[in-house]
């Protein structure tokens, strides 16, 4: 079984959360204890119904305000296929939770509410989800019960997001699909009261969408995170170095480079849990051992010597401002990139991003929380890495403010 990560996006009371506790509960993943304390929770609420919102919204404030603040993240599984969901909110000082949750996900499901159509905020998500390379977008078309089931309203809204989502570089497959969360129409079961929609339910388009072709298994990159060293009489000899495939392919008698140092050798065996393996790929857990003696530390990257990475001090890329205080002039930050961490220099501000109208704002030299812009550093160290449309691993890092040892910012290197 494969693993499928999505996210939840749109605006304040679309219905994320009630969606995600409709397709657990219509989907039986969730336990008769919880729904028992849900409906408690309804009861002392004043809800009418049960407020599948419950499932995901657990922080006191979220279900004081009836609104997601937090990312919560969910786990289950069909026959088909294991799902991790993130649950991200809505509102638009909360931006940089949502980065953070879709930062890993395949699918992003943006919700629109069908009574008020395609708004600011959904322009915003699908922008964000298009900034971090999530290919597969489902615009679920929610609270169609509140608009008597329209066909003309659903079709009139999938072509006003068709027409938005032209201007996006990055999404190759767009699927909608009109849906009740709180009654269940098109989630898990096919809807009676649309009898006129033809396309999968909820649940059965992730189950069956392809994600598997977005792993880069050409450029072969394996950031080195831990060097194994038994030191037992068994395993006297050993040296091997631990990490997780960043991208491409490793076979054992491949020719490999050293990176920052240059040195080359060869792929002696790769080594799991399980046993040897014949070749290791993205993104597989692994251990290699070189046919040579080479100094080689957490930090360090082997890849292929007939594709390389780019290795630079100077590093343009679009960031996601996380902090409440606005980002310094020159700021000087630590950069966390794959497994190597170095000092860098916000050397430029080149401009700020309007997410809602996705106009650039060139005149600025600061981003503030939940900004998104496009920078320039300067790294003490040669970063070895790919644009972030090329890998997602060797293609992102963090910054974290050295006093606070706070993360103030996620980037994508362009």
């Amino acid at each position: 079984m494969d693993l499928l990560r999505f996210t939840t996006a749109g605006s304040v009371d679309d219905g994320k959360s009630t969606l995600i506790g409709r397709l657990l509960y219509d989907s039986k993943s969730i336990f008769e204890d919880q729904l028992e304390a849900m409906e408690v929770s309804s009861k002392k609420r004043g809800d009418e119904n049960v407020n599948l919102a419950l499932l995901t919204d657990g922080l006191k404030a979220e279900r004081e305000q009836g609104i997601t603040i937090d990312v919560a993240y969910r786990y289950f599984a069909t026959p088909k296929r294991k799902f991790i969901i993130a649950d991200t909110p809505g509102h638009t000082q909360y931006t940089r939770n949502m980065v953070t949750g879709a930062s890993t996900a395949n699918v992003a499901i943006i919700l629109i509410d069908a009574r008020k159509g395609v708004i600011e905020q959904t322009k915003r998500h699908s922008f964000i989800a298009n900034l971090l390379r999530i290919q597969h977008l489902v615009v679920a078309v929610n609270k169609m019960d509140l608009v008597d089931y329209s066909e003309e309203v659903f079709d009139t809204i999938v072509a006003d997001y068709q027409e938005f989502a032209s201007r996006l570089d990055n999404v190759v497959n767009i699927t909608a699909i009109p849906i009740s969360a709180l009654n269940g129409d098109n989630v898990v079961d096919k809807s009676t009261n649309m009898d006129w929609y033809e396309g999968p339910t909820f649940l059965y388009h992730l189950e069956h969408v392809y994600v598997g072709g977005e792993e880069n298994h050409v450029d072969a990159r394996f950031p080195v995170q831990w060097v194994v060293r038994p030191m037992s009489d068994e395993w006297h000899d050993f040296r091997g170095y631990a990490g997780r495939v960043a991208g491409g392919v490793f076979k054992p008698g491949d020719e490999v480079t050293v990176l920052p140092s240059g040195f080359k050798t060869k792929v002696k065996a790769i080594s799991t849990e399980a046993g040897d393996l014949a070749e290791a790929f993205a993104p597989q857990s692994i251990c290699m051992t070189l046919t040579d003696e080479i100094d080689i530390s957490r930090g360090d990257t082997l890849v292929k010597t007939n594709n390389p990475p780019k290795v630079s001090q100077d590093i343009e890329a679009m960031v996601c401002w996380f902090s409440n205080k606005d980002m310094p002039a020159r700021a000087k930050l630590i950069v966390r990139h794959t497994t190597q961490e170095t000092k860098a220099i916000i050397q430029e501000v080149k401009y700020q991003v309007d997410v809602n109208t996705l106009h650039k704002i060139e005149d600025v030299d600061t981003l503030s929380m939940n900004d998104i812009g496009r920078i320039t550093l300067r790294t003490a160290a040669p970063l070895i890495h790919d644009s972030y449309r090329r890998n997602r691993s060797t293609g992102s890092f963090i910054l974290i403010d050295p006093g606070t040892n706070e993360t103030v910012a996620a980037g994508m290197i362009v």
